[in-house]
């Protein structure tokens, strides 16, 4: 079903009737003939493309915030900042995507980057904006076209995105919003004018976009789920840690795959710090999200308030304890009050899967090899974040962990100019940086030219 649901208020505001099969075809024939077309341009003239984005997204800021938070429940204050850093995104490679692009010369050879095709976006709904735009406007400044399969419950998103591409004067059509169910990826896959797929998503969505793609020999970049640990040792500057700690969990209201999720807290500083973090807790707000009260708002579904309620409940079954006890508000919406829990027991849900929602679960380490282990005791590896002043132990942290991004006495966030991705049950591939704008290119390599 694809609908906005406001999850303020739980009201269905917008249904929306999915493509049919002619239609969806006749969208990838426009959008083949307009990639075809788009390929021939300059980077140059791409850049501008991407420059009059970004001064759209800016000018229209509010409205595009708007629009996120009613259909997913983001705070409106973070919606703006969503807004915000797609713009940094489309001037990055305005600025830069000529020079990152550029044929280079190796030995007695010359490596071009060739444009691929169409490439399909599969794409979730809690940062509705940035994780497409931070995937389509490389992709496009590389010569390819896109088409968005964007989350079910996002699709007037969806559909802003498809009109904001057109409004940068891209060539009509070469940006493509898909409102199909998720059972009709795999027809669009196979499709052979499709040359490649991007998906942001869980692991099992991964797994079958990758196996799709794979049974076609086309390439993808998956960015999946995140359990990502946040590390602090004693001789770390611990009023920031915990204030870091708790920002870095509740953003988006807990729903985001590289949030912190497990805190690993040294025993020499571990009662200091959870009393910290539950003032932080019990400081925050929660309500309406276009209210700039409220800290926190709902989550995005009534069927992911009920997921998470319920692994609560069974990692206390297992023999965790709730040192803050929330959970499903009453009333209208789709809110959750803050849940804090420790003593968790390794087979607990909040050990194995990744707690999408406003719960933190504390962890209690007696050295930093115990840190490690612990860190990279899940299947997953996208983040992690580590708060220690002591130079080796940096080192040690930096070498030994297993994700695709760490940071230091910070906050993990992603970046235009650095390449952004996970390994193991995060996925693989990277989006971001040089290394994002080549990945749906053909590095073609060129000997005898002169």
């Amino acid at each position: 079903m694809i609908q906005t649901q406001n999850p303020a208020t739980g009201v269905v505001e917008r249904h929306f009737i999915p493509l049919t099969p002619d239609q969806v075809l006749g969208a990838l024939d426009r959008a083949d003939a307009a990639q075809r077309i788009h390929k021939t341009t300059s980077l140059a003239q791409r850049g501008a493309c991407l420059t009059r984005m970004a001064s759209l997204l800016i000018a229209q800021r509010d409205h595009y915030a708007a629009l996120i938070t009613r259909e997913m429940g983001k705070p409106l204050s973070q919606a703006k900042a969503e807004v915000e850093k797609c713009a940094t995104a489309c001037t990055y490679y305005a600025t830069h995507g000529e020079a990152l692009l550029a044929p280079r010369r190796e030995s007695h050879a010359v490596i071009q980057y060739d444009p691929l095709g169409l490439i399909l976006g599969v794409m979730p709904w809690n940062f509705p904006f940035w994780q497409v735009i931070r995937c389509a406007a490389p992709v496009l400044m590389a010569g390819n076209g896109f088409l968005l399969k964007h989350a079910s419950n996002v699709p007037q998103c969806a559909l802003a995105l498809q009109d904001l591409f057109a409004a940068a004067d891209f060539i009509p059509n070469l940006f493509q919003t898909l409102l199909v169910e998720k059972d009709r990826v795999a027809t669009i896959i196979a499709d052979d004018r499709v040359r490649g797929a991007t998906l942001t998503g869980s692991e099992g969505a991964g797994a079958s976009l990758a196996r799709l793609a794979g049974a076609a020999l086309k390439p993808t970049v998956l960015e999946l789920g995140g359990s990502d640990p946040f590390i602090i040792m004693p001789s770390a500057d611990l009023d920031n840690a915990a204030e870091a700690a708790v920002q870095a969990r509740m953003m988006n209201t807990g729903q985001s795959c590289i949030a912190a999720k497990r805190f690993l807290i040294h025993h020499d500083v571990y009662d200091g710090v959870v009393q910290r973090i539950l003032a932080h807790v019990d400081a925050l707000t929660i309500g309406d999200p276009l209210d700039a009260r409220y800290d926190l708002g709902p989550l995005a579904t009534q069927g992911i308030r009920a997921g998470l309620a319920q692994d609560v409940k069974d990692t206390l079954a297992a023999g965790a304890k709730a040192l803050r006890m929330g959970g499903p508000m009453d009333g209208l919406g789709f809110f959750y009050t803050p849940t804090v829990l420790a003593d968790i027991p390794p087979d607990a849900p909040a050990a194995r899967k990744e707690l999408f929602g406003p719960v933190v679960s504390l962890y209690r380490v007696t050295t930093q090899q115990d840190a490690l282990a612990l860190a990279n005791s899940t299947p997953y590896g996208l983040g992690a974040s580590v708060w220690t002043q002591d130079p080796v132990e940096k080192k040690a942290f930096a070498d030994g962990l297993e994700a695709g991004s760490i940071t230091i006495n910070g906050v993990v966030r992603s970046d235009p100019a650095l390449p952004f991705g996970g390994m193991k049950a995060s996925g693989y591939g990277r989006e971001l940086g040089s290394e994002g704008i080549r990945t749906f290119t053909n590095m073609k390599t060129l000997r005898g030219l002169s």
